[in-house]
């Protein structure tokens, strides 16, 4: 099955060049030039993948974004005008799964979309099914909470499921999995595909900070993601629980 993105971009001839080069490397890829169009595709068919313009007229990127997360754990990447860090920021903590600075080559694009393709959960509810049917489906509980990994959700102690970016939840799988062991954040950036660099290093601190508001009882002092200062982090379990 081809991965489905689709390009929001108000510029005509840099989304027909973004949309003709992905399609040519083997991508299923729908354009849109704002976003409400862009909102009547979401809605109509599914997509793994969308590239969003941040400087739209009408409702912006950010906003469209924030509309999607609400919605699905489909990739996001931003595309943001060179210079605007608080864009990228803003981005970063609304779920975005990276971004990539007007003007851009084709190939940084590419690179880009193959990375988080490599990380968003693929439509595949027979075999999930299949595999919880044959008590095979993955799950690891940590004090009150149980992370379904197949389905890649968390659900807290009263069965209520927590609303998780699926960014989010890619860092907190790489501790989960990890858990009393100290995590650089190169190693944690490497883990989720990310090239170690100080932007991809803030979006790990963002993401942990997002983790901590919905996985701690107090955030401001953790019990179970803790900074190892100068060093990294560390997901403290009890030995029956990591195991």
């Amino acid at each position: 099955m081809k991965a489905r993105i689709i390009v929001v971009e108000d510029e005509p001839d840099l989304r027909e060049a973004v949309a003709e080069y992905l399609g040519a490397n083997g991508y299923d890829v729908a354009t849109a030039e704002n976003a409400a169009a862009a909102r009547s595709l979401l809605d109509a068919q599914p997509f793994h993948l969308a590239i969003l313009d941040i400087a739209m007229p009408g409702e912006d990127g950010l906003s469209l974004g924030r509309w999607l997360r609400s919605k699905t754990q489909i990739g996001i990447i931003y595309a943001t005008a060179a210079g605007t860090a608080l864009d990228r920021i803003v981005g970063l903590e609304l779920g975005a799964d990276d971004y990539i600075v007007k003007p851009y080559e084709l190939r940084e694009v590419l690179a880009r979309v193959r990375s988080v393709l490599r990380r968003v959960p693929q439509p595949v509810a027979p075999q999930a099914a299949k595999a919880e049917a044959a008590g095979t489906r993955r799950f690891m509980t940590f004090g009150g909470f149980q992370a379904d990994f197949d389905g890649r959700l968390v659900t807290a102690a009263n069965g209520a499921v927590i609303e998780m970016a699926k960014s989010e939840f890619d860092v907190l799988e790489v501790f989960l999995t990890r858990a009393n062991r100290l995590l650089t954040r190169a190693a944690i950036s490497e883990a989720i595909g990310f090239v170690e660099d100080p932007e991809s290093s803030r979006a790990v601190d963002i993401r942990i900070m997002r983790l901590r508001k919905k996985i701690e009882a107090d955030p401001a002092n953790p019990k179970f993601l803790r900074t190892v200062r100068g060093e990294g982090y560390i997901f403290s379990l009890p030995t029956s629980e990591a195991n």
